[in-house]
């Protein structure tokens, strides 16, 4: 009777812990993670610097000649201002997905001179700096993370300064000075280093227009008016910038 019992508890327990397993549920499905990707910012204010160099197409036509008009105007001839230019830059910008909006500011000092005979004053020299520009523009760009292509487009203000000198002695006989608005177009590549520095290129044309300039004896009478000339010009411009921004850390993009 012993084994009978015995047999009979141990076959109990068995299909006991059978059933017990078989009510376990199965375990549960969990889903992985989605990964993020670091996407680069481009958002917010930046400042920077920039240098490089530029040239300015200088085309003289001289209309008046000692209060005397020259009609039809005679070509003086043209020359090309070249030289170097630094400033600053100041903007801020809008990204939307991969698309970034902005608007800048921007300042330089430069020196690109120039000169050429004149074919109307024989022995004379018709000489051209421009020393100092300013941009306001707004801007359009696609990014690729951490790279950005944009173009550029707005207001330009240039400041020119033009001298009439005896070619054989350098003695400058008259002198003009203007501030010149015009309109710029342009486009850059940037490239974002860390996250709140950035290095560029960029290359811009200014279209300056024709002005009429009126010129000053330098030598006596000074301060008389010597002539008048209608000036032509456009600038190209390549620079270097680096800039910093304040706005926030690269973001995680699901």
């Amino acid at each position: 009777m012993k084994k009978i019992a015995f047999a009979t508890a141990a076959v109990t327990l068995l299909l006991t812990g059978a059933a017990s397993a078989a009510d376990l549920a199965a375990r549960p499905y969990t889903k992985a993670p989605v990964a993020m990707a670091s996407v680069y910012n481009w958002g917010g204010f930046y400042i920077g610097v920039n240098g490089g160099g530029g040239w300015a197409d200088k085309c003289w036509d001289i209309y008046n000649n000692l209060g005397a008009v020259v009609a039809p105007a005679f070509r003086e001839g043209c020359h090309t201002a070249s030289g170097a230019t630094v400033g600053g830059q100041v903007g801020y910008r809008w990204q939307a997905s991969n698309w970034v909006f902005g608007l800048e500011a921007q300042g330089n000092w430069a020196d690109f001179t120039g000169s050429n005979s004149s074919l109307f004053f024989l022995g004379a020299t018709n000489r051209t700096k421009v020393d100092a520009f300013g941009l306001f523009t707004g801007q359009v760009g696609y990014s690729w993370n951490n790279v950005l292509w944009y173009v550029k487009g707005g207001a330009a203000v240039a400041r020119d300064k033009y001298e009439g000198v005896i070619t054989g002695t350098g003695i400058v006989f008259d002198r003009a000075s203007e501030t010149r608005w015009g309109a710029v177009v342009g486009t850059g590549i940037e490239f974002g280093f860390t996250p709140n520095w950035s290095l560029a290129l960029e290359y811009d044309h200014l279209f300056m227009g024709s002005r009429d300039v009126s010129f000053y004896n330098a030598i006596a009478p000074v301060g008389a008016f010597s002539r008048g000339e209608t000036i032509r010009q456009d600038i190209d411009m390549v620079t270097a910038r680096i800039n910093y921004r304040f706005g926030g850390p690269i973001v995680a993009k699901y």
